[in-house]
């Protein structure tokens, strides 16, 4: 059996010379936000410079719409999916050890975020690779998977990081995930009043297919209200998986060898270890790919 172990006294010993995104599986979550944003630029910059959009804060699927940036945005999009699913079950595996049995509250909490994580990053995946031009209904329905699931995920952390302070982390990661949660619920309010105007306003007319705007037109400033809370919302989701990088310097992989230490042993009590180290029991197949994952992971961060 290998082990993923959580230290809960801080930071683990770093060998000299070893760099941040190397402690831990913290390369995880900060590849997940480096390569999201590195998506949305990328995709934007693309459409603007080809003429596709106009520079003036286009929707996100805008921006996505048309070849080539298109299939930018679908290929990129699609491993940050990946990495989201990833991400969100290493913290899932984390509090699972970090909770006492009794907390029922806090397992239920946990187990509600992984699910509507993973179903976040499966939206994700449907928004990359059905565009709002080729099958838009699929298109919509990704989305709302991508944003309601996600936004309900950052309440329910906060919710998580609320019954694990001050024990395992202080109070201003608590409160940088409920700014980011006001942030996210705000964004998504905004979105969606000014996305009701706007659909009142152009009776008739395709809104969902459209992606030229012009000042002039009917419409026009729900529009961009509509899109800036849009990209606010989706900067928020980035802002948040930031606050995971900390939280993951301290989760790390055991080596096999570790199966050899009575120590290490998933069935033993964890008693007289609970203030040094807490293990989350994997199996084989779980830290083969957390190891190749996050080697991978440092290569292209590094």
């Amino acid at each position: 059996m290998y082990v993923l172990g959580t230290a809960l006294t801080g930071p683990l010993p770093v060998p000299g010379g070893m760099w941040w995104f190397q402690r831990g599986v913290c390369a995880l979550p900060a590849a997940l936000v480096t390569w999201s944003l590195a998506t949305f630029v990328v995709s934007y910059v693309t459409a603007v410079l080809l003429g596709h959009v106009d520079l003036l804060v286009p929707y996100i699927s805008d921006a996505s719409a048309v070849v080539p940036e298109r299939c930018v945005f679908g290929f990129m999009l699609s491993i940050s999916s990946f990495l989201g699913v990833a991400t969100v079950y290493v913290r899932y595996k984390q509090v699972q050890a970090l909770a006492l049995g009794g907390e029922l509250k806090l397992h239920r909490l946990n187990c509600a975020g992984m699910v509507l994580g993973i179903m976040s990053s499966v939206g994700m995946c449907v928004v990359a690779n059905f565009q709002k031009t080729t099958i838009v209904s699929v298109h919509l329905l990704g989305a709302g998977l991508t944003f309601g699931c996600g936004t309900l995920y950052i309440l329910v952390q906060t919710g998580v990081s609320y019954h694990m302070q001050p024990r395992f982390h202080g109070r201003d990661i608590l409160w940088a995930r409920t700014a980011v949660g006001l942030w996210t619920m705000a964004s998504v309010i905004i979105s969606f009043v000014s996305s009701a105007i706007l659909y009142d306003d152009l009776p008739g007319v395709d809104v969902d297919r459209k992606i030229r705007w012009r000042p002039e037109e009917t419409g026009y400033t729900a529009h961009l209200v509509s899109a800036v809370a849009e990209w606010c919302l989706a900067f928020s989701f980035i802002c948040f998986f930031l606050t995971y990088i900390r939280d993951f310097q301290v989760v790390f992989l055991l080596s096999p060898m570790a199966k050899q230490n009575k120590h290490y042993n998933c069935k033993t009590s964890f008693s007289d270890l609970f203030c040094i180290t807490n293990y989350i029991c994997m199996s084989r197949a779980e830290c083969d790919t957390f190891n190749m994952l996050q080697l991978i992971l440092s290569c292209f961060i590094s």
